[in-house]
């Protein structure tokens, strides 16, 4: 709900601009032990979605959504620096992503050159979701 009201407020005052919404892998992807932060991340990318259909022209609205970013915590999650390297192998670009990734689709989408992109959800994996779907046919 604060997404929401975060971005009514934020309306209220813009007459054109961008907002760039937060999401996760996890709002798309179920995963053990995530189902409020999932759903949580579900709802944000719905609301995304839908805020890009009311306030089109004026307001562009998007999310991002990141899988594996090397943050404080990435070691820990992945059971320490052995656990977090071998995560990191199964990312086709070799490396989970930096912040400063992420934060350059941010950017990106809040710019100009986004102009005519709204209600997009992207992606930043690394390819990662592309080779969890290979692995999951079979190949």
């Amino acid at each position: 709900m604060a997404a929401l009201h975060v971005a009514h407020a934020a309306r209220r005052v813009m007459e054109r601009g961008s907002i760039v919404n937060v999401a996760s892998l996890s709002g798309m992807r179920p995963s053990p032990g995530t189902a409020a932060y999932g759903a949580a991340k579900a709802g944000l990318i719905n609301l995304t979605r839908t805020l890009a259909m009311e306030w089109a022209p004026d307001v562009r609205v998007n999310a991002v959504s990141a899988g594996a970013v090397r943050t404080e915590l990435f070691d820990e999650y992945y059971g320490g620096a052995e656990g977090a390297a071998r995560m990191e192998e199964t990312i086709p670009m070799g490396r989970a992503a930096d912040p400063a990734d992420v934060g350059a689709v941010v950017a990106f989408l809040a710019s100009p050159l986004a102009a005519y992109v709204t209600g997009a959800n992207v992606e930043v994996h690394g390819g990662g979701e592309a080779l969890a779907l290979h692995r999951l046919l079979g190949h």
